[in-house]
């Protein structure tokens, strides 16, 4: 095999590795955080309340570190050929995602849900760096699951069933529980104290969704 080719099949597989360890990493880190955290509760907060009060910071590292990786990821899923290729719209939106991660990193979400302690439930006004974080979430919440979908589509026309359904149920799940989440951050009755649980379902089915394509992209 000739240097230069070796050079780049290293290089798709270190980038394609991105993918599979991002999520695990935002996820446990999260966890890890949130069990440290006095008064934070998981199923009813959101992860992005983590970078609020002290240690705040190792949760905006994660966004960021997070973000960059599925960066990379969705640079390798550019350069990964054959017929589990798919299609552009997959590594454009996996890339949307890890910006959106990011921005998420940079500008802090609103406090909800009572945290930090002495917050209200929710604000009246949210501040401009709060809807910044909201509008640069938008790629994960949304653009994940329209990934997953795009990815069932071309799976099924190319007779990947099995790799078709997971892709669809992920996609499925994924979007339902983020409206779950986001019906619960605003103070819905019945579902603001598993809000932060909502959230947590949706965005590991997601993450979860993107280790699996990854892996399957570094097959030979």
């Amino acid at each position: 095999m000739p240097h230069d080719v070796a050079r780049d099949e290293l290089l798709t597989s270190l980038l394609l590795r991105c993918g599979t360890v991002a999520g695990p990493a935002i996820l446990a880190t999260a966890l890890i955080a949130g069990a440290l955290r006095k008064d934070y509760q998981p199923l009813r907060h959101p992860v992005s309340s983590l970078a609020l009060g002290p240690g705040g910071r190792v949760q905006g590292a994660n966004f960021l570190i997070a973000g960059g990786l599925y960066l990379g990821f969705a640079v390798g899923l550019t350069r990964s050929t054959g017929a589990a290729g798919g299609t552009r719209a997959v590594p454009m939106l996996v890339g949307s995602a890890g910006a959106g991660l990011i921005g998420a990193g940079v500008f802090v979400a609103d406090p909800v849900s009572g945290y930090p302690p002495g917050t209200p439930d929710q604000p009246i006004h949210n501040t401009l760096i709060g809807w910044l974080h909201q509008i640069f979430s938008m790629p994960t919440f949304l653009g994940l699951p329209i990934a997953a979908a795009v990815e069932a589509g071309h799976a099924w026309r190319r007779g990947d069933r099995v790799w078709a359904l997971y892709s669809a149920n992920s996609a499925a799940v994924s979007l339902l529980m983020f409206a779950a989440a986001a019906a619960g951050f605003a103070q819905q009755r019945r579902l603001v104290d598993r809000a932060g649980l909502c959230q947590r379902i949706a965005v590991g089915t997601a993450f979860g969704w993107l280790s699996a394509l990854a892996v399957r992209r570094l097959r030979p």
